[in-house]
């Protein structure tokens, strides 16, 4: 039988991260020592109060569908949290608890763009925010995110770039897969040009937590005239490293809410109940696990920061947030797809192509730094040699 296959299904590209990772995979299973920097998932476990929380409402029999725009107990937690850690005004009835945050970029852009409307996405960036307007039929229109600006938008390019198409502007600070920070004084500018234009903003704060001394997280809905224009989204996975638990969320003004509730209700129901519960203990009974992840992750960050920039040929900045490192490979003169399948096949290291990110991310490589910092050594070894065997 020949199964018919939706066209719209070619506007949508596998992802490039997971590729090199079953590669990896594959060489692993054939005996072989890889060391993982392709993904991005936090490798601590889930902080031991909240798995516990989550037993307990199990074994409570909390087993079963809850609200489908989340439990009101979570949503709660949720806006407590905003208005304690990101000084946004926000209530319950503003918040929809998501299966991850990959369903709130679905639910938000499925809800805001029509066929052939223009959305400003940044280049690099992680690609569903490009692959999700495609298959949607919409366009997604890039703006450069650039190394010798560090990683700040250029709001002159935002300006020239809207026309009576664009509909929203997205922004992903801290970045994936640049580290970058967006700086008060950009998110300032970008504000003003979103209420001038009255364009949407989609703010994706996933990684705000996993931000380094002297850098400042600001949450753009927080700014005044933002609020009721912003798409807050963030999730449970990076700074509890709850990745499996599939936890995330919209904050958005209260009439938008049950819009994004009609994608929400079709395509998961509802998040599951006991991880809701779990996330809830997590928000309102956080120790001081985050804060401990975050100083790792600050003492990787640095040595291998350190370790890339003494390889002749490669370069690297210090990452603000995140726990990725945007490795400039250029002066290698090779293309990034060709240098990443090199040193994995002959160094046993996956690193993701730039290229993956977008066209702007061609000529650098992303590394993750959530791994062990003897195994970032040795990486950062094998780097090394891998790229002096090149130069033979």
């Amino acid at each position: 039988m020949a199964i018919h296959i939706a066209s719209r299904m070619d506007k949508m590209a596998p992802s490039g991260i997971r590729k090199v990772n079953e590669k990896a995979l594959a060489m692993e299973r054939a005996g072989r020592h890889v060391i993982h920097f392709e993904i991005g998932r936090p490798d601590f476990d889930t902080p031991e109060y909240i798995k516990k929380a989550a037993k307990e409402r199990l074994d409570a029999g909390d087993v079963f569908y809850t609200s489908n725009f989340g439990t009101m107990e979570l949503r709660q937690a949720i806006a407590d949290k905003l208005r304690r850690e990101n000084n946004i005004d926000c209530k319950p009835t503003e918040i929809l608890v998501t299966a991850g945050l990959s369903e709130a970029v679905f639910a938000v852009l499925a809800s805001l763009l029509d066929a052939g409307d223009e959305i400003l996405v940044p280049d690099p960036v992680w690609m569903n925010y490009i692959n999700v307007p495609r298959l949607l039929g919409a366009v997604p229109v890039t703006y450069e995110l650039k190394e010798e600006n560090e990683y700040q938008m250029d709001l002159a390019e935002i300006e020239s770039k809207i026309t009576d198409r664009t509909r929203a502007i997205v922004i992903v600070t801290p970045n994936n897969p640049t580290g970058g920070v967006l700086s008060e004084r950009t998110l300032n500018g970008l504000a003003e040009i979103a209420i001038r234009h009255d364009l949407a903003v989609i703010s994706d704060e996933v990684y705000e937590r996993l931000i380094y001394v002297g850098e400042k997280h600001i949450s753009i809905a927080s700014l005044p005239g933002m609020k009721e224009r912003t798409f807050t989204m963030n999730g449970m996975s990076k700074a509890y490293s709850m990745t499996g638990w599939r936890i995330g969320y919209v904050a958005a003004s209260e009439e938008f809410i049950p819009v994004l509730n009609k994608f929400h209700q079709h395509n998961t129901t509802c998040a599951v109940s006991f991880a809701q519960a779990a996330s809830a203990v997590a928000l309102n009974e956080e120790g001081d696990e985050v804060k401990e992840m975050v100083k790792e992750y600050t003492r990787r960050r640095d040595y291998a920061v350190k370790a890339i920039n003494e390889i002749p040929g490669l370069s690297c900045l210090k990452p603000k947030g995140a726990f990725y490192i945007f490795i400039n490979c250029k002066k290698l003169g090779m293309k990034s797809a060709d240098l990443a399948a090199y040193l994995l096949e002959n160094a046993e290291i996956a690193l993701v192509p730039g290229d993956v990110f977008g066209p702007g991310g061609e000529g650098y490589l992303r590394m993750s730094f959530a791994n062990s910092y003897e195994n970032i050594v040795e990486g950062c070894r094998r780097l090394r040699e891998a790229v002096e065997n090149l130069k033979k």
